[in-house]
């Protein structure tokens, strides 16, 4: 990086996750490729605090006085705003429109029964997101095809608006029968609370879920609504608090989408819903980059922060989507990469059931006031604290930035261990046996119950507490390798610096294969890609560098769900219909281990068309670190020694500790061994041996391998 070049001439792009328990903040100088990266705490109180604090650090480690702002060509933000609201249950009282008739649509939902549950008599509903006293319908009625049955009620609908604004209802969200085919009823409710009740925070289900499926359409534009109000209010305090850091140049600021994409923050305030899974989806792509860059085409994420630990599948490259995901204990049928979140952090708190056993999690100790070792006032007994305890993490954190109380972690888990009769280090051990348990599930979750044996992947290990169990999970669930990228708490951070600006468009095409025209195909496919064009013009991305990619959701004649496979991109005509049908019945078969491609009993039905529209950024170059001559196998040179234990049984040992960055290509470690860097630590146990390639990232893997 040349000093000599002046602020303004310099271009910093910034990509800034916030967390439970820490800011992480990557900046790319655009014109050398250079990358940055630091940490800042949280600031649960107004994240926006800890993003400006972020903000303002990083570009003093680039070199640039305080204040130098101009400097920065984008921010890219990942936010847990609309997450935690939802896994909290921090609902405001929402309103809901509906037909006439269809008033208990949310209390009738789906017969399904969650997993763990033998059947219907042991499971008890949740409360509905809106209680039936706040549901109100209006006359008028489409069929499935679009065409009206009865007329609207705009008499009726203006009751509802005025009825709503007596009981102070603000926040309201409209689902209409069929309005994915035809969206003019649903239009017209909304400019009649516009009229009528113009305070009103208002979402309607044919712009935030264009396909069919009522109770789960409903749902999702309920839980838009829901975020709407605080997600609106909190980018457009970043936005404004960014813009005045920067001059009032307006700094082009992206947000997170759960879909793998970024949308500029004005667009993303209308799109709420779209970030639910922000953070965990930037952590994904960004593991997912380093790992194709390291020779990994099929991984698992496992990003360990403060409060949870988020995993996900890579398969060539591409973190794997779904539409039928939910946060909390809300479904969102939106666009998302498929993330399996599991309450085992760092902050994670370790307490006693009733009946005496010991648990862990999902309730965290998050930043404020933390694990007892932070001395901010933390009374639980944590993950971090175990780890502390055992030696297994140094007595501070960010390269000694902040020291850790680590009395006060050995008095809470000798404490924990006189109520359970254990010993201390028995304790301590099983807190973290427990949470690696937890994550092995989360990570069964995304692999075995959709068809995949979680041992032919690599793990890819990251965030701040994401690599301090990777060698006690490759014992659980017979992993042969897994990596730590460089900066491993700053890989969500890294990730949104390369995502591209991305739109999802959908519009139910319920038709039999055999009756499906070429012609309406197009015509349903060339409109949705009409829309995604606009919106990227809208983001600056012209004719020249924006794409699109086309999927279908197929499944056999009969079934409820279905099967999303890509459609080849050219003229749509017979062939290509074919082409999707016979991608259908190959991924109906890897998924479900049968297909009925022979038998013409069983027809394919076409359900929904997709259309994404991508807008492309520049990436950051991955470094290439080649190995020096005589370096290969070469051994680390000591940091320091330190007591660790790494099994009650066998009680502490003296092993050395390594300084990351000091390690070099080609380095070869041994366990047992403790590796540390700024923002995250790995142990290395006995048995087991690292590597370090030539991307910097450490390759673990067992030492009879």
């Amino acid at each position: 990086m040349a000093d000599a070049t002046s602020p303004a001439q310099r271009r910093i792009r910034i990509g800034i996750d916030t967390g439970g328990t820490f800011t992480d903040v990557v900046a790319l100088d655009e014109d050398s490729g250079s990358l940055v990266t630091t940490k800042t705490p949280s600031t649960p109180s107004n994240p926006a605090d800890g993003f400006m604090a972020g903000i303002e650090k990083v570009l003093g480690l680039m070199g640039l006085p305080q204040g130098e702002g101009d400097a920065i060509s984008a921010v890219s933000h990942g936010t847990t705003v609309a997450t935690n609201q939802l896994l909290e249950g921090k609902v405001d009282r929402l309103g809901f429109i509906t037909n006439t008739g269809y008033e208990a649509m949310l209390e009738i939902a789906r017969q399904s029964v969650p997993d763990g549950y033998g059947n219907s008599y042991f499971w008890v509903k949740p409360d509905r997101i809106v209680p039936r006293d706040l549901v109100k319908g209006v006359e008028g009625r489409l069929d499935f095809t679009g065409a009206e049955v009865r007329p609207f009620d705009e008499d009726g609908a203006r009751a509802v608006a005025r009825w709503f604004r007596a009981q102070g209802i603000n926040t309201l969200g409209v689902c209409f029968l069929h309005a994915y085919a035809n969206p003019d009823h649903e239009e017209r409710m909304r400019q009649v609370l516009a009229e009528e009740h113009p305070d009103a925070v208002v979402s309607v289900s044919s712009e935030v879920l264009r396909e069919y499926r009522e109770y789960e359409r409903a749902m999702t534009t309920l839980v838009d609504a829901a975020v709407k109000p605080r997600l609106s209010a909190y980018v457009n305090n970043i936005a404004q608090r960014l813009n005045s850091y920067a001059g009032q140049r307006g700094v082009p600021f992206y947000v997170m989408k759960s879909n793998g994409g970024v949308l500029s923050a004005a667009e993303v305030v209308h799109q709420p819903i779209t970030t639910v899974l922000s953070g965990p989806a930037a952590g994904a792509l960004g593991a997912a980059l380093i790992a194709k860059v390291a020779g990994f085409d099929r991984v698992l994420t496992s990003d360990g922060g403060g409060t949870s630990t988020d995993v996900s599948v890579v398969i060539d490259g591409e973190p794997t989507l779904t539409t039928e995901g939910s946060v909390g204990a809300f479904p969102s049928k939106i666009p998302m990469i498929d993330v399996v979140t599991v309450g085992a952090g760092g902050g994670s708190i370790a307490w006693l059931s009733p009946e005496g056993t010991l648990k862990v999690g999902p309730q965290s100790a998050g930043a404020d006031p933390g694990p007892l070792c932070y001395g901010k006032g933390g009374t639980e007994v944590t993950i971090t604290d175990a780890h502390v305890f055992l030696g297994r993490i140094p007595p501070h954190l960010l390269g000694g930035e902040i020291p850790l109380d680590v009395d006060a972690a050995r008095a809470g888990v000798e404490a924990l261990a006189k109520e359970l009769g254990l010993t201390p280090e028995a304790c301590a051990t099983g807190i973290l046996e427990i949470s690696a348990w937890n994550q092995a599930n989360a990570l069964r979750q995304v692999t075995v119950k959709r068809g995949l044996d979680v041992r032919d992947f690599a793990l890819v290990t990251f965030g701040g507490s994401g690599s301090l169990l990777l060698c006690r999970l490759m014992d659980v669930l017979g992993i042969p390798t897994v990596l730590v990228p460089p900066n491993p708490g700053n890989v969500s951070a890294f990730g949104l610096l390369t995502v591209d600006v991305k739109n999802d468009y959908v519009q139910t095409h319920v038709r039999l294969a055999d009756a499906l025209e070429p012609d309406s195909v197009a015509g349903v496919y060339d409109e949705l890609t009409a829309q995604a064009a606009a919106a990227l013009e809208a983001e600056g991305f012209g004719p020249e560098v924006r794409s699109f990619a086309r999927t279908a959701d197929l499944r056999y004649f009969g079934q409820a769900f279905e099967v999303r496979v890509a459609v080849p991109e050219g003229p749509v005509d017979q062939a290509v219909l074919d082409e999707v049908a016979a991608r259908f019945h190959a991924e109906h078969r890897a998924l479900y281990g049968y297909d009925f491609a022979t038998d013409p009993s069983q027809q394919v039905e076409w359900v929904n068309l997709r259309v994404s529209g991508i807008g492309p950024i520049q990436r950051p170059e991955i470094a290439r670190h080649e190995v020096a001559d005589g370096a290969e196998g070469a051994t680390a040179g000591e940091k320091g020694r330190r007591e660790v234990c790494f099994d009650a049984e066998g009680g502490y040992l003296d092993v050395p500790v390594l300084w990351r960055p000091d390690l070099a290509s080609g380095t070869v470690v041994q366990g047992p061994a403790i590796i540390e860097e700024f923002g995250s630590t790995v142990p290395l146990h006995p048995g087991f041996s690292a590597r370090v390639d030539e991307y910097l990232n450490i390759i673990v893997t067992r030492e009879n391998n």
